[in-house]
């Protein structure tokens, strides 16, 4: 029987290998700040108070990070990139011009971008109704999440499906990547490594009894069965899994892709699935992982990109930023590489989804304690808001 159940399966993350600069970088030819080696608890609980204590600067990822008015490989399909040889960076963040009758839903399809990043990216643009002419930030750009570069990998967090289709011989190796919607707060999309176990075209939807009994709550009639058919939420294409009441399907409501909606599932923009749907076999590996944090590496250069706790329980911002600290002391542990903990803050504190550098460009003198780490990110906290005064 056909379901999209939400019990909760696990919320550990798979497992994967810490992330390393590339061989090929530039970080070993220049002068940086010496890194400084984790702190025990007590200590980072402390800098993670600093952390917090400036919250004047905003962050400006969706300006700084802009590379363009259109992306580069257009030659590629949309969603379609070149795995970097070195490196776990792929796309750009560029900008489109609205025209009258887009809402930013409308840009963000067209474009392979869900609700949530688009409303991240384009904070105090109106959702249905942007000005015509108006700049829309397209974020297009992805840290590749940690982990094996196989088979198909859904961050939640992210809302976002990543697919390592296998390389033939002379091909250039590439990853593709698609919105999604996943379960809302009370129907958990569940976590762990699983498999493709059954793929039906046009399929019939049979609701569980818990599903169709929330409905008669809410004073909605639901079949036992759902045909095939424009009503059907399931749309076009329905993928199962290997965790039982759990499916990747397309949908009858669009709209709702880049938001958290579903009852556990994992739904696809209709033209995404029907994409993808021939060249999944059964079998395909799944990998379904919570990744809030995402850390890569780009020409020698470390970046961040961060999303919400899909739930206020999973941690305070003062938690956010220990983890953060403690991430980021791992895949730099051992170089001389120079942080911009402020930076670092303001990702962590406003989760924009647009991966932003933290290296500094021109490191002060090594901080040798704690205390000097604090003043120093206290000290840039102030020149940022002196040059935000000025302007």
């Amino acid at each position: 029987m056909t379901r999209c159940l939400g019990d909760t399966i696990g919320s550990r993350r798979p497992g994967g290998t810490h992330r390393s600069p590339p061989t090929n970088g530039n970080h070993e030819s220049m002068t940086f700040m010496k890194h400084v080696s984790p702190f025990g608890h007590a200590a980072r609980f402390i800098m993670a108070l600093g952390l917090c204590a400036g919250l004047a600067a905003p962050l400006q990822a969706s300006t700084d990070q802009v590379t363009g008015d259109s992306p580069s490989n257009e030659a590629w399909p949309r969603g379609y990139y070149p795995l970097p040889e070195e490196g776990d960076l792929v796309g750009e963040v560029y900008t489109v011009t609205a025209e009258s009758g887009d809402t930013l839903i409308d840009i963000g399809h067209a474009h392979g971008i869900g609700y949530q990043e688009m409303v991240r990216a384009n904070p105090g643009i109106s959702i249905w109704a942007p000005l015509p002419g108006t700049e829309i930030v397209i974020p297009g750009r992805f840290i590749l999440p940690e982990g094996p570069r196989e088979g198909v990998v859904v961050n939640v967090a992210e809302m976002r499906l990543y697919y390592y289709p296998p390389a033939e011989e002379g091909e250039t190796p590439r990853v593709e990547t698609y919105p999604i919607a996943v379960g809302r707060m009370d129907w958990n999309t569940p976590l762990g490594i699983t498999r493709i176990t059954e793929k039906v075209k046009n399929p019939a939807w049979y609701p569980p009894k818990s599903i169709i009994q929330e409905h008669a709550e809410e004073g909605r009639y639901l079949p036992n069965v759902v045909p095939a058919g424009p009503d059907n939420p399931l749309g076009t294409r329905k993928m199962r899994l290997g965790i039982p009441g759990y499916l990747i399907h397309g949908t009858n409501k669009p709209e709702g892709v880049g938001m958290r909606v579903t009852h556990g599932c994992i739904r696809m923009l209709p033209e995404d699935i029907e994409a993808l749907f021939p060249r999944l076999p059964v079998g395909t590996q799944v990998t379904l992982i919570n990744e809030t944090l995402k850390l890569g590496w780009e020409e020698g250069t470390l970046h961040v990109q961060a999303y919400p706790y899909l739930d206020e329980e999973d941690g305070t911002t003062i938690q956010r930023i220990t983890e953060a600290l403690d991430e980021v002391d791992e895949a730099t542990s051992g170089l001389d590489y120079p942080v911009d903990y402020a930076r670092l803050r303001e990702v962590v504190e406003v989760p924009r989804g647009i991966p932003v550098a933290i290296g500094v460009s021109a490191p002060e003198p090594a901080p040798e304690t704690l205390w000097d780490r604090l003043e120093l990110i206290a000290a840039d906290n102030d020149s940022r808001e002196n040059q935000s005064e000025e302007s």
